[in-house]
């Protein structure tokens, strides 16, 4: 293999490890996020789309070039007189220009996952940070309501006393009046 093309299988294997550590359950969405949101990528980021498509362009190129291959030595005259050497080497040159398509194409393949897989779990830790902030403002506004409704049954109870207190009040009254009636038609001598 060429140095090129194992530069560019070293690369596959390297989006395969990538890949395996996003979608294994090793961190959650949350450090996934904080590490996509870290200074070091947001200073990558600002180009990323620069890098994506140059790591995309350079891949599609060696794409063409195992396509280009492939289709050349696809076409080979099957004589009685070549010798058995020629034609294992062309069968080599076969081999390795499909191997080179595979390698190419997976790497391409797996860019767009990858891609694809971090913008995914970003949206998920940004819905789940969401989520808990809407349950937090769920729960507290649960609670305003617990302890208004309890205010008012409190200020219900107070009321009811108030009204419990004036009525024995005016009932008081009305035998202090009914008293001071009586004391006053029979007066003490």
């Amino acid at each position: 293999m060429s140095l090129v093309w194992t530069l560019i299988a070293g690369f596959l294997y390297a989006e395969i490890a990538v890949v395996l550590l996003l979608v294994l359950p090793i961190a959650s969405p949350y450090k996934w996020n904080r590490f996509f949101k870290s200074k070091f990528l947001a200073m990558l980021a600002r180009q990323a789309h620069l890098y994506f498509f140059l790591i995309m362009g350079v891949l599609v190129l060696f794409l063409l070039d195992a396509i280009r291959e492939m289709r050349k030595y696809s076409h080979h005259d099957h004589s009685s007189d070549v010798h058995l050497n020629v034609e294992m080497q062309h069968s080599m040159r076969l081999f390795r220009a499909q191997r080179n398509f595979y390698i190419s194409g997976f790497a391409i393949f797996l860019v767009l996952v990858i891609r694809r897989l971090v913008t995914l779990i970003s949206t998920q830790a940004n819905l789940l940070a969401q989520s808990e902030a809407s349950m937090k403002q769920a729960a507290s506004a649960s609670a305003a309501a617990k302890s208004l409704m309890a205010e008012k049954s409190t200020e219900k109870a107070k009321e009811a006393t108030e009204d419990a207190t004036l009525g024995e009040l005016s009932s008081l009254r009305r035998r202090v009046q009914g008293l001071t009636a009586k004391l006053a038609q029979h007066p003490i001598s």
